[in-house]
């Protein structure tokens, strides 16, 4: 189901590009000053399904799919304003998802031990220089 919720996006946005072996790249510094600055620029962001397919992928995230859920919450971040660079983000979640597609999480039936890491990006948050997780 969830593949086929998303399977729109692959066609349309990745079908013939290389797939992403990380949900988001560490290139990928998004901020409030690459939001569209005109109106012209807001008009062709306006054509773009971004918050249909962030909504997809926070679907996929929330049932399925873990693993994409910092790489969401960045890129939701902008869903009032996305730009150019906010849309790039979201092709690069969905050519990792194009390209883990097969990939699952399994649990065996052995005794499991929960473990938890956190890490912060130390002022990651580059228009609040905030640090988050």
């Amino acid at each position: 189901m969830v593949k086929d919720r998303l399977k729109v996006f692959f066609f349309a946005v990745v079908d013939n590009a290389k797939p992403a072996h990380v949900p988001i790249a560490g290139h990928f510094k998004l901020s409030k000053s690459q939001c569209p600055k005109n109106e012209e620029e807001r008009e062709e962001m306006n054509k773009v399904p971004y918050s249909s397919a962030v909504g997809s992928l926070m679907y996929a995230m929330v049932c399925t799919r873990p693993d994409i859920g910092y790489a969401v919450g960045v890129v939701s971040r902008f869903l009032s304003d996305p730009g150019k660079e906010h849309w790039e983000a979201v092709k690069w979640i969905l050519r990792y998802l194009r390209g883990t597609a097969k990939r699952s999480l399994c649990f065996g039936n052995e005794n499991l031990k929960l473990i938890g890491y956190s890490d912060s990006d130390m002022a990651g948050d580059v228009d609040s220089r905030k640090s988050t997780l």
